[in-house]
């Protein structure tokens, strides 16, 4: 997928209104009946006794899940990787930066040989027919911006989590994420372990690097201008999970939902920061080059950018931020960013 869009909420999804059409009608009702479907191919141990029902609080009210759900439809952009981290296999997953089957190739060896999930494409809104086809007992949207209409569409067709309330569209956590699937999956424990793992991660590259804490630092990328993650997206916390720190100068750039924001031209300077990472493409560095006033700051003449640019692995691995994802991201990116801050210009922050 083209990046023409820095953050999955800016994406027009089509809304079809609740079960409107005779052909959405007639396909939720095939798929209700006759034999049950088979289950998905799950590589992890049954839920343990007692793990249901389960009640999940979500955005438009709480869906209780009476038993281990074999078929996980996720119109969600990225909860496939926590349900491969705990051995379960969704049978059908969202086209989110174009993986074959959703699978991107950190999630390769989590899902084995099992059969790989049905893609869905949601380039004109939810597939609600494609979705029933698949035969769900449960629909899972957590990292999303399902609408009142989705939420009750595909209720219609099985019991739907739709994203966390209180909380703007597409900012769960993956801790959050993970957890959540785990309580749906009857793994919580194992859930609660997999996060633990994960953050140890955060911790010792934190130990490693203490030059990190409290130093500057922006993921951006040119969309519209100069626009720039804040903490409440993904990558963004990526950034501060690390020790860095948003700096003040971009406060009054921040957009209302927290996402982040756009930096006028002539503004520039406010990028000035201790280390800059730029989710690039192959026209990116010529375009900043060719921006005289961005081409003055310290941030480049110190050697502080980082170009993460379409074709490394770790340009998708940033806006899919899970447990999956996060050793490579961490493996590639905290290198460069030392690199990035160290205080000598001739360093490369190129990746290795």
């Amino acid at each position: 997928m083209a990046r023409t869009t820095p953050s999955p909420h800016r994406r027009a999804l089509r809304v079809v209104p609740a079960l409107a059409s005779a052909a959405l009608l007639a396909t939720v009702a095939a798929c209700g009946g006759g034999a049950p479907a088979e289950p998905a191919a799950d590589g992890g141990a049954a839920a343990p006794s007692g793990a249901y029902p389960v009640s999940i609080e979500h955005k438009y009210g709480t869906t209780e899940i009476t038993a281990e759900p074999q078929r996980v439809v996720l119109v969600g952009l990225n909860e496939q990787d926590a349900m491969l981290a705990l051995g379960s296999v969704p049978v059908g997953t969202s086209n989110f930066l174009d993986a074959p089957n959703g699978i991107h190739p950190w999630a390769q060896e989590a899902l084995g040989d099992a059969e790989p999930p049905t893609l869905l494409d949601q380039t004109d809104g939810i597939p609600y027919e494609a979705v029933a086809a698949l035969a769900p007992d449960l629909i899972v949207g957590l990292y999303s911006g399902l609408t009142q209409e989705d939420y009750d569409t595909l209720s219609g067709i099985a019991p739907t989590v739709a994203q966390p309330a209180g909380q703007e569209d597409f900012t769960i956590s993956w801790q959050d994420t993970t957890l959540t699937l785990g309580r749906i999956l009857g793994k919580q424990e194992q859930a609660e372990a997999l996060v633990a793992d994960t953050e140890a991660l955060f911790t010792a590259a934190k130990a490693e690097h203490p030059e990190f804490a409290g130093r500057s630092a922006v993921m951006t990328t040119l969309y519209e201008g100069y626009y720039f993650y804040g903490e409440g997206d993904p990558r963004g916390r990526l950034l501060t999970s690390l020790g860095f720190v948003v700096p003040p100068t971009l406060a009054s750039y921040i957009s209302s939902d927290g996402f982040g924001g756009t930096v006028p031209g002539e503004q520039v300077a406010a990028l000035d920061v201790d280390a800059l990472v730029w989710l690039a493409d192959g026209s990116t560095e010529a375009a900043l080059r060719a921006d005289a006033l961005y081409s003055s700051l310290g941030v480049v003449s110190g050697g502080h950018e980082v170009f993460v640019t379409e074709g490394e692995p770790v340009n998708n691995a940033v806006s899919f931020v899970t447990p999956l994802s996060i050793p490579l991201i961490l493996d590639n990116l905290v290198p460069r960013l030392a690199a990035a801050v160290d205080g000598d210009p001739a360093t490369s922050t190129a990746a290795a």
